[in-house]
This record gives C-alpha cells, sequence and structure tokens, in this order.
C-alpha cells in the first residue's frame, strides 16, 4: 500500500505542476523564441518549435529528476 500512496502523490504533484506550467506558458506568445521556425505564406503559417521544445525538455527532464530521486531515496525499503 505504501508503493499506492506515493504514486497517487506523484501523479498529484505531476497534476499541479503540469496545470500551473500551462497557466503561466499561456502567457507566452508561442513561436517567439530565438530557434523556433515561423514560415508565413498566403494561404497558412507553419510553426516549427525547436527552441521551445528544447527548453520544455530541459525543464521537464531536471524536474523529472528531481521528483523520482526524492521517492526513491525515500522508498528503498
Amino acid at each position: 500500500m505504501d508503493y499506492l500512496g506515493r504514486g497517487l502523490i506523484l501523479i498529484g504533484i505531476i497534476s499541479i505542476t503540469l496545470g500551473v506550467l500551462l497557466l503561466i506558458l499561456s502567457r507566452i506568445p508561442f513561436g517567439s523564441i530565438p530557434g523556433d521556425i515561423i514560415i508565413k505564406r498566403e494561404n497558412f503559417t507553419l510553426i516549427v518549435p525547436i527552441g521551445t521544445s528544447l527548453i520544455l525538455s530541459l525543464l521537464l527532464s531536471v524536474f523529472l529528476s528531481l521528483i523520482l530521486n526524492l521517492f526513491l531515496r525515500g522508498g528503498g525499503h
């Protein structure tokens, strides 16, 4: 039962973090970071967010590694 409790806490922390990130990221104009490719034509706009993807990947990797280390260090019994 200990693992179930820890898992539910982890899911809750991730859900809250994703909610806060969505609130914060909604204020940032999408595709404006250097490294993002924007192609505008008469009938369409193509946005390839390479820079944004790299930054989000780095932030999520650091956050998840901290959370997993916290739970794995405490639950090694």
